[in-house]
Order: structure tokens, then sequence, then C-alpha cells
């Protein structure tokens, strides 16, 4: 790791250091920029996350100096969705993707943001406050460091004590959802992504470096809690899907216990707060049935970067003309995505709506692959 400099200024501060807030750090630090990344836990880390990757932004991540197949990323070509009664519906992946752990993806861009000069901090921010007239953010640490920089951006995640600190209304709102995620031994095919309705959520099944199996599951709160444990909630909800009950059957995890996450919030979110640039989930989530949640927290890395990179090079004029050039171009990649996102997770716990619609693809299998068009992108390009 890059020891912090003694000079506590920088060009460009990062709060969060997952996919979005490294993509952002090493395409920066590429460009000349001063960067400091803040964050809080140590790499390598997993972390809840559904571990598939569209691959439209390998040509992106090859710009950053980042192939996921020199690192056992596993080549997907196929989808399946079933119903929790276990109807099915299978297609190929119009543009096909790869998976790859968060664990071992984090840890590649941290060490390539190392290598690239980026200075990265492990602590935590606990308040943050921008000075109007001289154009500059202060920022206080839990270790008492405090830092000066011109730009701010938050790539902390989902949600996080710097939502209350900047008065951001989603976290007003509890949210409903549960996230439970580990990795398995067993028999899966490895160019298949699987996405397992069961009674109050949806469960992906994927393959990941190393031959495991990366199962991520979204449940309603107010279904889960009706159980005493995950287990339980497994054998007694999950497993009435039939391809669930088989793969946790043939399983073995390989974590202690599986990883949870609570209060997931795919409310609508600014993605600028108080002159603070919102980048990766912090922005806006897609929902997880869509299977494009890490290819978006990249892709808005890229957008956020080279928006950043004209301001700095005189191109956008002023703060605000930076906010709102941004945000136009945010709103213009993932709006439409966020809505088809939202309109999809209405069919997922609905089983009658998602079986009638299945049986409707059945009849017209080509509109499946158009219908996933819609939550992913082109092969990303980058503007010099």
């Amino acid at each position: 790791m890059n020891p912090a400099s003694k000079d506590s200024s920088h060009q460009v501060i990062i709060i969060g250091g997952g996919l979005a807030g490294l993509v952002n750090a090493i395409h920066l630090s590429k460009n000349g920029i001063d960067v400091l990344l803040i964050e809080k836990n140590e790499y390598p880390k997993h972390k809840v996350c559904g571990e598939y990757i569209s691959k439209e932004v390998l040509p992106y991540l090859s710009y950053l100096g980042v192939d996921p197949f020199d690192h056992g990323a596993v080549d997907i070509s196929r989808f399946e969705l079933s119903t929790s009664r276990g109807k099915t519906i299978k297609t190929d992946l119009p543009l096909g993707g790869f998976g790859i752990s968060r664990y071992m993806l984090d840890h590649v861009l941290y060490k390539t943001a190392v290598a690239n000069g980026v200075i990265i901090e492990l602590d935590s921010v606990t308040n943050m406050r921008f000075l109007e007239k001289e154009g500059r953010f202060v920022v206080n640490c839990k270790t008492g460091k405090e830092y000066n920089a011109k730009i701010i951006i938050g790539a902390y995640g989902k949600r996080s004590n710097l939502d209350m600190t900047l008065g951001r209304s989603f976290v007003k709102q509890k949210s409903p959802y549960l996230g439970v995620k580990a990795h398995y031994k067993g028999e899966f095919p490895s160019d298949l992504v699987a996405l397992h309705n069961f009674d109050g959520g949806y469960c992906g099944v994927s393959k990941v470096e190393n031959d495991h199996i990366n199962i991520c599951y979204l449940a309603d709160y107010s279904a889960f809690k009706k159980y005493k444990d995950l287990y339980t909630f497994q054998e007694e909800v999950l497993c009435k899907n039939p391809h669930l009950k088989k793969i946790f059957a043939n399983c073995d995890i390989l974590f202690e216990q599986p990883l949870t996450i609570s209060q997931v919030s795919f409310l609508p979110k600014p993605t600028v707060e108080n002159h603070v640039l919102m980048s990766g989930d912090s922005a806006g989530m897609i929902h997880p049935l869509c299977g494009n949640g890490m290819g978006m927290a990249i892709h808005s890395g890229l957008i956020l970067s080279q928006s950043i990179l004209a301001y700095m090079k005189g191109k956008i004029k002023s703060r605000n003309d930076l906010e709102r050039q941004y945000t136009r171009d945010w709103n213009k990649t993932f709006r439409k995505r966020l809505m088809a996102g939202r309109l999809f997770n209405g069919f997922f716990g609905r089983d009658s709506v998602l079986e009638f619609g299945l049986n409707a693809l059945t009849y017209v299998p080509f509109l499946l692959p158009h219908i996933i068009k819609q939550t992913h992108g082109e092969l990303l390009t980058i503007e010099e």
C-alpha cells in the first residue's frame, strides 16, 4: 500500500474502495491525477454479490490494465430462469459474461491502483464538509486524520453512515430486502448463470474462479423472519424450487457461514449530493435479478472518471457544469436499465405472474434475449 503523503491535500479523494471506487482511482491515476482512496476494510474480502458480469466491461477493464481471465474468471454464455415450481426457460446470452468473485476482482483492482500510485488509507470517514468560498472539501477520519481535496467521490456502497450525514432521502425509508451469499463446491455447468425464483425472492447461481459456485439470493425480510435461521429458511422456502433443492443437496458450503446484508435499497438516489459525486451503488443499484450490478458499477466509474478529467482539463468550465454533465450522462446510460429492473422485479415473488410470463415466452422465446438487453449495454468504448 502506498503511504499517505505528508501533505494532506489531494486533487481527488475517493471514499470507498469497492468496484466503482477502485475503477475511478485507476482511471484517474492513469491520467496523472493525484488520488487518495479511503477504504475501511482490508483487501481481499468477500462481499454479498452475484459475481456475474456482462462482457460489455471487458474493453474498459483492459484499458485499466486488468484481464479477469488472467485471474481465473469463468466464461458464461447461457442463461436459465425458473419459477418456484421449477418451470424453466433457457437462452443464450446476447453478449455473454463471466464469473469472478469480488474477493478476487477487488484485490486485483486494488493492486493495480497501488501500482499506479494511488494512495490507499485503511480508515473510516466520519465527516466531510464543503468549503464553498475555497472550493474544496475537508474530510475527517476515525483515526483523527484530516484531508483536503477539490473533488470527492462517494463510492462507499449500498448504504453508509455518510448517507445519514449527507441527509440522503432514501435512508429514511426502510428496505424490505435481505441479501445472502456463499461459495460452494459441487457440480454446476461452468457456462451457465441461473436465476431461480422462490416464495418471496430469487436466487442467482453461477461459477467463479477455482471451480467455486457462487449462490447469492435476495429475499423479502418479512418472509425470512418467520424462520429461526438461514438454513431453515433455505430448506423450507428456497428448496421448494426443485432446481435449488438439487443444487443445495449436491453442493458443500465453503464458507464458515453465509454472508448477509440487510436494508438493501433500490430506491432512486441523486448522483450528486452536497457536491459529492456518487459512483457505483452509491449512485444507484439495479435489482440483482437483472444480473449486471457489477458491470453497472464499473461502467459508472468510467462515466465519472471521464467527466472529472474533462473538468480538470478545462473542457468543463465549472463545478456546477461538472455535476450537471455527470448527472446527464449517468441518467442517459442507466435510467432505462433501472426502470426495466424495477419492472422485472415486480414479476419475482409473484409466482403466478412469472409462471404466466414464462408460458408466454415458450411461444416467443426470441423475446427473452431482447428482455435481457434492456438491463445490459454495449461494449464500452474509452475516449481519451
